[in-house]
């Protein structure tokens, strides 16, 4: 079986189009044969075809760090909590249900060793990933300011609002913050900093690790900070810094042309 080939009338599919019709002609054929229609499937053998491996989008630094700065205007309550959160997202690599899930325990801003730290010398989060698996990550100092600022200046009045919760991250009525809440803290940081891209929490996790790479970190470590099992799933931006490194050659290098 051959799929049509594009003509002027007839323009060629996409592939998960040119998938979605394999699968419909697969299935025909295969209920034709079940009720006795056909003899026998021709289709039997073909396979859709693979779809386009989709690279993860990375902003550029200094796209990121307008949208930091652009959270922690102008310095209330809500605003404090916002930088918190996204420099702890970009920070760290934290995926969005690992960031809102973390309780204030979770954290270890003095590296007291209590309840995270193990050498009691470098300032950590414990992030619970996929299938409730628990890994330290590291605290950069420009989430460490943002985190500490929130929890002394901001959280308390969050707190107040509430219930009380061991939750990190609170709500404007002292609750959890959910993950589409924290979606909107992206997206408003982002429109005031004038970014334009399609920017999502993800997105800072892409950045993350992307700039990692770019800064000669191993692809193993990296895989560790993002919590992967496999380190397969990692390489997948290794293929990101060598298109930047393609076009960084083709626009710098006299004779890259």
């Amino acid at each position: 079986m051959r799929l049509r080939e594009g003509d002027a009338s007839h323009p060629p599919l996409g592939a998960s189009s040119a998938a979605r019709t394999v699968v419909a002609v697969r299935g025909f054929h295969k209920f034709a044969v079940a009720d006795g229609l056909a003899t026998a499937d021709p289709a039997a053998a073909v396979k859709p075809p693979s779809p386009a491996k989709r690279l993860p989008k990375a902003l550029p630094l200094g796209d990121v760090e307008a949208i930091l700065e652009a959270a922690g205007s102008p310095g209330t309550t809500l605003a404090l909590r916002d930088r918190a959160l996204l420099e702890l997202l970009y920070g760290t690599g934290a995926r969005i249900s690992e960031a809102v899930g973390l309780d204030v325990d979770d954290v270890d801003l003095d590296g007291s060793g209590d309840p995270v730290d193990p050498v009691d010398t470098v300032d950590v989060i414990r992030l619970r990933g996929k299938g409730s698996k628990e890994r330290i990550v590291p605290v950069g100092s420009y989430a460490r300011e943002a985190l500490s600022a929130y929890l002394v200046r901001s959280r308390p009045e969050l707190v107040a609002a509430g219930k009380g919760t061991p939750a990190l991250f609170l709500n404007a009525r002292g609750g959890r913050l959910s993950r589409q809440s924290a979606w909107t803290v992206l997206q408003k940081a982002a429109d005031r900093a004038g970014v334009t891209r399609d920017v999502s929490p993800h997105t800072l996790r892409h950045s993350f690790a992307t700039h990692l790479l770019d800064g000669g970190a191993d692809v193993r470590v990296v895989q560790e900070l993002l919590g992967h099992a496999s380190v397969t799933t990692t390489q997948v931006y290794t293929l990101v810094t060598v298109d930047n490194l393609r076009e960084v050659f083709a626009t710098s290098h006299p004779r890259a042309r």
